[in-house]
């Protein structure tokens, strides 16, 4: 709990810092429009467990090349980028809170990919088996017992 409480600490002076640069050296203009005067809690909700489907279904802006790699590789890290854009200086927390969840799903989703998880199964026989019982056996008897165990290779 606290290294997490930490890490959305850390994000929110970084991207503090990172605006900050941006307005002061690059003359970036960040929007100040409130969230919650164009979008409500269920927005909230479907941007975060479908970022792909509501980027598409709903009123957020289209963009270009850069904005349709991020759709196609990182939708969360393009709608925490949005909502920077957007709404940083109105809702700071809730532009740190999308950071967070954008890095932490990435980075989640990313991880589930590369690992090889499987599950194995066996069966275990209490009797012997004769070759001319096996064509007639059922699927399990009352004498076998079934095994299963998960593995990360």
């Amino acid at each position: 709990m606290k290294t997490t409480l930490f890490r959305a600490v850390a994000v929110f002076f970084i991207l503090l810092v990172a605006t900050s640069v941006m307005m002061d050296v690059f003359k970036t203009e960040f929007g100040t429009v409130d969230f919650f005067e164009r979008h409500g809690p269920f927005f909230l909700i479907f941007i975060s467990f479908f970022p792909r489907l509501t980027l598409i279904f709903s009123s957020v802006a289209t963009g270009g090349v850069f904005w349709w790699l991020g759709f196609i590789f990182c939708p969360r890290i393009l709608v925490a980028t949005l909502a920077t854009v957007t709404y940083f200086h109105s809702n700071p927390i809730l532009v740190t809170i999308s950071w967070v969840i954008a890095l932490g799903g990435e980075t989640a989703e990313k991880m589930g990919l590369a690992r090889k998880n499987k599950f194995v199964f066996r069966t275990f026989t209490n009797r012997p088996v004769s070759p001319s019982y096996q064509e007639h056996k059922p699927l399990y008897n009352k004498g076998d017992a079934i095994e299963a165990e998960f593995r990360k290779e």
